[in-house]
């Protein structure tokens, strides 16, 4: 497959998972929950984590020059961020919207959840809607850092990864943020 092929292909994947996770908001959500369902955003936030220390550890080994270590690396990542979509995409089939600073888990903040939340609500809501952001823009950029890197093609892979690597390391960093700040709202 040429460059263009999988440049299309990888834009074709992207705005479907981007449908997908926008899908999930519109659906109705099923009577019965899985239990393992609860348990999801913070295994989510441990993959988001994980993938975090391989960024950088996959930075780390490239500084070297140790391409072996930062290929599996980045592949390990890719596969965690894989199975970080597959889990978000369960949960947020199975699960309502969680809403920071909705303390009696009825789907509204009204004015008095809202006075409590503070500006803590106002910090998580930047750092939710920029996390949100990055993540959908860039999916194809870390799949053609991916392909571009498999095939050898260094320099290519160099100039896209200047630019898909800060802004992944940030959805993943951020990715922890969010679940910290929004878990003490998630019902038990």
């Amino acid at each position: 497959m040429n460059d263009k092929k999988f440049f299309v292909l990888s834009i074709v994947i992207s705005v479907i998972v981007f449908a997908v996770v926008v899908v999930l908001n519109i659906i109705p959500k099923p009577d019965f929950v899985p239990s393992f369902t609860r348990f999801l955003p913070l295994l989510n936030a441990c993959i988001n984590g994980t993938c975090s220390i391989l960024l950088i550890s996959s930075f780390y080994f490239i500084k070297q020059k140790n391409i072996a270590a930062h290929k599996k690396i980045n592949i390990t990542a890719f596969f965690l961020s894989s199975l970080f979509l597959v889990s978000y995409i369960l949960y947020h089939y199975f699960s309502e919207e969680v809403k920071y600073g909705d303390v009696n888990h009825d789907g509204i903040v009204d004015a008095g959840e809202l006075a409590a939340a503070g500006v803590i609500r106002t910090i998580y809501l930047i750092i939710l809607l920029t996390h949100i952001l990055c993540a959908s823009l860039i999916l194809p950029f870390i799949l053609m850092s991916f392909y571009r890197g498999l095939n050898m093609q260094v320099e290519k892979h160099k100039k896209i990864v200047r630019w898909s690597f800060p802004i992944w390391l940030y959805v993943t960093v951020t990715g922890v943020i969010v679940y910290i700040l929004i878990s003490p709202y998630y019902t038990s």
